[in-house]
C-alpha cells in the first residue's frame, strides 16, 4: 500500500510517542479499541489517521496533537517526551545520560 501524503512524518512521531509511553502496538490499539495491524498500518503511513483517533492517541502518549501533526513543538513538549524515555533507563544508563546533560551543561556555561 502506497503511503499517505496527508500528514508526512506522522507515523514516526506516533512510534515514537508509543514507545516513549512504554506501549506495544497492542497495547496501544486495545487502549484505542482498534484491531493492532490497524496501529501498524497507521505507523507505516497506509492508512489514514482520523482527528478523533489523533487526539485519543495524544491522550494515551501524553503528547499534543500539534507535536504528533510535525508543528513546531514547545519546549515542554520536548522535555516531556524526553522524560519519559529517560523513565524507562536502567539505572546506570540514566546516570551516563545526566552525566552527558551536565557535560553540556558545564559547556555552554563556559562561553
Amino acid at each position: 500500500m502506497p503511503k499517505t501524503l496527508d500528514l508526512p512524518g506522522i507515523g514516526e512521531r506516533l512510534r515514537q510517542a508509543r514507545e516513549a509511553a512504554g506501549l506495544s502496538q497492542a497495547q496501544a490499539a486495545k487502549l484505542m479499541n482498534l484491531h493492532r495491524p490497524t496501529v501498524t498500518e497507521i505507523e507505516n503511513e497506509t492508512r489514514k489517521v482520523s482527528a478523533g483517533e489523533l487526539k485519543q492517541f495524544g491522550e494515551i502518549y501524553h503528547v499534543s496533537v500539534e507535536w504528533l501533526m510535525g508543528e513546531t513543538s514547545s519546549v515542554n513538549d520536548k522535555v516531556k517526551l524526553a522524560a519519559r524515555k529517560l523513565h524507562g533507563l536502567k539505572e546506570r544508563d540514566l546516570e551516563t545520560v545526566m552525566r552527558i546533560i551536565d557535560s553540556f551543561r558545564r559547556e555552554r556555561g563556559a562561553r
